[in-house]
């Protein structure tokens, strides 16, 4: 929908109550979207409308998914190239309605993709949303392709980075290959051999 409204969440929610004890079997986190401004409209004079229906429906979606010990996730997306309308923009912004909601299954989704684009300073956003971070997605800005493709972002330091601050959590791919897929993961067989792994799991190369 492009604007969030009471109604269709939680009906859809109810309407799909049969299908939520089966969501576990194939995923335990999943995203909760926002909405976009309604088309014509000025994002400053909806605002606060758009946050408290947003405030309203995460608070319902996370007790539901709590029934079922599953994790929400709220993602800011970029609207200066990707979806100039979609509400949730910042992890700042992510961060301040995740506080006002108050449900502790409900977790930020980074993607350092739209980070980039939006904010930048990605290593003082990493270490400061850290502790509120589900998930993270990464692709190279401004191509949106392999994370060793040419652009602004340098992934080792940004994966040296992560496992300095403790992450554990998955990190998704989520780009565009630039040509074969497999091919294209040429830089996650490189960061494999790079901590003495063999491709496909976390074993040593010696063994």
């Amino acid at each position: 929908p492009d604007r969030p409204t009471r109604n269709p969440l939680k009906a859809a929610l109810r309407d799909g109550g049969a299908a939520i004890p089966y969501l576990p079997l194939c995923a335990h986190r999943i995203h909760l979207m926002a909405g976009r401004v309604p088309q014509g409209v000025e994002r400053a004079a909806v605002a606060g409308e758009m946050e408290a229906t947003f405030i309203e429906n995460l608070r319902h979606a996370a007790d539901v998914l709590a029934q079922e010990d599953m994790v929400g996730l709220v993602e800011p997306i970029n609207s200066r190239i990707t979806d100039p309308r979609y509400f949730l923009n910042t992890p700042h912004q992510a961060a301040a309605i995740l506080e006002k909601v108050g449900r502790p299954n409900l977790r930020l989704q980074l993607d350092l993709f739209h980070c980039q684009i939006m904010d930048g300073n990605l290593s003082r956003n990493l270490e400061t949303y850290l502790p509120l971070i589900g998930h993270i997605q990464i692709a190279q800005v401004p191509g949106r392709h392999e994370p060793d493709s040419p652009g602004e972002l340098n992934f080792p330091y940004i994966f040296k980075l992560l496992e300095s601050l403790g992450y554990t959590g998955y990190v998704g791919c989520e780009y565009a290959p630039k040509g074969d897929t497999i091919e294209g993961l040429g830089w996650l067989r490189s960061y494999w051999e790079s901590k003495g792994m063999k491709p496909g799991g976390p074993r040593k190369a010696t063994e």
